[in-house]
């Protein structure tokens, strides 16, 4: 998406910076899954989770299940960010200094979200970081083809950054008990099930907005509406929700709608 945010704004397209671009999403996005393995393992929420959706929901299991012990996942977390580092620096040298804000912004923010002493998602502002850190995707990978910033990726990364927060959101109700038990105190361990149900909803309309009103006001093309066709699964997701909230063992059919794209959670 930020790479064609930028081929629409008129740069030239850069195919090795692209593929560094691309390849550096993933390994941070993996070395961020990795940490919270990690310290899902040191705050117990792993171990207690009897309800989690596999694959989905529920972490890797690598420690529970004896694959790697805590400490190579920890080393397996820090190469995984090291190599990100790396090859941020050069992309940093080839497309500009903005992105060094790009890259610190999103690291800190992928580390935070489950490391002590702010483990973000277990203070209600989980889905705020998700959404930051998937636009920060879209504006990075525009900016590495542009060399500057500009608007039009803030606003046609926002519809996808809330999807993606929506992932997050409804795989966090067949880990509900184990996070409360563990103090993870994101919304939907804080508010009943039935109540919570309804955040994903409000998350939806607001991608649907975001989207709606980057058409209307003219910075995104008529065929972005095209993209209202990911509602259609996510409503269905959200009804299921609606009615399973409670039982979470029940919800499988709208995990996997949501999650096939992204991985455990």
């Amino acid at each position: 998406l930020g790479l064609a945010t930028s081929v629409a704004g008129g740069a030239a397209f850069d195919l090795t910076r692209a593929l560094v671009t691309l390849l550096l999403a993933v390994l941070a996005h993996a070395g961020i899954n990795v940490f919270n393995d990690y310290f899902d393992h040191l705050n117990g929420t792993d171990a207690r989770n009897t309800q989690r959706i596999y694959p989905f929901t529920g972490g890797s299991r690598f420690i529970q299940n004896g694959v790697l012990t805590p400490r190579q996942i920890l080393v397996f977390a820090v190469l995984l960010f090291a190599a990100t580092i790396a090859g941020g620096l050069w992309l940093l040298g080839e497309a500009g200094p903005g992105l060094f804000w790009i890259g610190l912004a999103g690291l800190t923010i992928g580390w935070a979200y489950s490391a002590p002493p702010l483990q973000l998602n277990s203070r209600g502002v989980g889905e705020l970081c998700v959404t930051a850190g998937f636009l920060l995707v879209v504006v990075g990978a525009d900016y590495a083809q542009r060399g500057a910033f500009v608007p039009l990726p803030w606003l046609a990364g926002a519809p996808y950054a809330l999807l993606v927060a929506n992932i997050l959101y409804i795989n966090q109700f067949p880990d509900r008990e184990a996070d409360r038990a563990s103090g993870k105190l994101h919304w939907v361990a804080r508010l009943q099930p039935a109540t919570a149900a309804w955040g994903y909803g409000l998350i939806l309309l607001l991608a649907a907005l975001a989207l709606l009103g980057g058409i209307l006001q003219g910075v995104l093309p008529p065929a972005a509406a095209g993209a209202l066709l990911a509602w259609i699964p996510a409503v269905m997701a959200w009804r299921q929700l609606l009615r399973f909230a409670a039982t979470p063992e029940r919800l499988a059919p709208a995990g996997v709608v949501c999650s096939a794209t992204i991985g455990p959670c």
